[in-house]
């Protein structure tokens, strides 16, 4: 539970970012250099947030990869919307290169199954 009060934590910083300074909850319909402000803030949070749990001597868990699979996949969505539009997305680019880079980096998940032995 404090895993996800703690992943939860820089999502919120963001969004109230994201509120207060753009006056809207979406993230998607933001010009491009204020969504790559708010998305720096939220990955930057996040992994923060990975290191501090890291610090407690935790390993990796499965929420730990659902909140990175769900910041990559905010992050490949304004991609595809940049490129349709037309826009540049070098730095986007540069930072979901990186974000998936991290992701494949991630330890595999132990299973808890004990298998029972005939």
């Amino acid at each position: 539970m404090k895993r996800i009060l703690l992943y939860s934590v820089p999502v919120m910083i963001s969004m109230i970012w994201l509120i207060l300074t753009q006056q809207t909850c979406n993230p998607i319909s933001i010009k491009g250099p204020e969504f790559l402000k708010f998305y720096l803030m939220l990955v930057l949070g996040f992994y923060a947030s990975v290191m501090i749990i890291k610090s407690f001597k935790e390993n990796s868990s499965k929420t730990t990869l659902y909140f990175m699979i769900l910041i990559l996949l905010l992050g490949i969505v304004k991609l595809i919307k940049g490129l349709i539009i037309g826009k540049p997305v070098g730095y986007l680019v540069m930072i979901l290169i990186v974000e998936g880079i991290i992701l494949l980096c991630q330890p595999g998940l132990s299973s808890n199954n004990k298998h029972k032995q005939i």
